[in-house]
């Protein structure tokens, strides 16, 4: 079962998260493994991707964001494109776009960052936007301040938290065929309640920076843990191993129907949408070669067919002329 706890350190500056995702994550895989346009990850891949759910969970937890966040990672390895995506009640939906072939024991940089180009981006898009509102979006490279190439997920997300929120975050992630799991630690703000976008970053916040005594030790602590731990053993003994001297409160986690979960948001009618998009001429060049048009949903395989009766009647449904429409991913 999957599920997500949240504590606070008693009278300090720091907060906590933890997240395991066993029949979430597993479901993903299978989905993957039955498409058989694509077939299952390779190992480094799939735990690659199960860091990114899992973190993706925990940020989305941690900020009570209305809106979608949206983790990508790219580059020019063989894996071009990961994709996680969390809604506000935790739902979730991920996948990989993998070109060529992927040694059994390759490094982060060797998937998505072989000649240092791989980036990776967060973007944060409100459910409900004023007029003119973008969504927002930052982006830090897959090397650090001195060019070296970073080879841990959680180091490229640390990095990105305290460039965005001038916040001390400590990551520990993990995955593999059964569990992709997460342990976040965070310096609370001086001031205000911050998120994701920067929006009440304070100069006090930065000002902090690697200096809170408090949180230095939590997070050497947090850091200890082993990867074979966080993805075996559960919550409770982990937070009692780690920080048993430390006078915690934790609160109800979130299990079942509000744990982090699978769920797909592609439909018919937004591949309808997408479709008429294309325009009436290319759909009927698309359906003079092929005889039908398919698409398929990278997140969770689902297959969407229309023939040319189909097709037809896209562009006669008042409520699928949207220009512009979106697709199923």
């Amino acid at each position: 079962m999957s599920e997500l706890h949240k504590f606070l350190f008693d009278g300090l500056p720091v907060r906590g998260m933890v997240v395991r995702l066993t029949d979430t994550w597993t479901e993903i895989l299978r989905r993957r493994a039955s498409n058989t346009g694509t077939g299952a990850y390779a190992p480094p891949v799939r735990d690659m991707l199960g860091e990114m759910v899992a973190a993706a969970a925990l940020m989305q937890a941690n900020i009570k964001f209305d809106g979608s966040l949206v983790l990508q990672i790219f580059g020019d390895g063989p894996v071009k494109l990961a994709v996680v995506e969390v809604q506000p009640d935790l739902a979730l939906r991920a996948t990989a776009t993998v070109v060529g072939d992927v040694a059994m024991d390759a490094t982060l940089s060797q998937l998505v960052n072989v000649g240092n180009e791989g980036r990776c981006a967060i973007t944060l898009d409100p459910n409900t936007k004023f007029p003119g509102q973008q969504p927002y979006q930052g982006v830090v490279p897959l090397f650090d301040d001195r060019r070296h190439k970073i080879e841990k997920i959680s180091a490229v997300l640390e990095h990105y938290m305290l460039q965005s929120e001038q916040l001390d975050t400590t990551l520990v992630l993990a995955a593999n065929d059964q569990v992709a799991a997460g342990l976040l630690i965070q310096r609370l703000p001086m001031q205000g309640t911050e998120n994701l976008s920067g929006s009440m970053v304070s100069k006090e916040n930065e000002d902090e920076i690697g200096l809170n005594e408090h949180y230095n030790r939590i997070a050497i602590l947090a850091s200890s843990l082993k990867r074979e731990e966080l993805l075996t053993l559960d919550v409770e003994t982990i937070l009692r191993r780690l920080f048993w001297e430390e006078q915690i409160t934790r609160f109800e986690p979130l299990q079942g129907d509000t744990a982090p979960r699978f769920a797909c948001s592609c439909s018919r009618e937004r591949v309808g949408r997408m479709i008429v998009s294309l325009g009436r001429e290319e759909v009927e060049s698309i359906l003079a070669e092929r005889h039908d048009i398919e698409v398929g949903c990278e997140f969770c395989g689902v297959q969407y067919r229309f023939d040319p009766v189909d097709a037809a009647q896209l562009f006669t449904a008042p409520v699928l002329q949207v220009p512009g429409g979106s697709g199923p991913h």
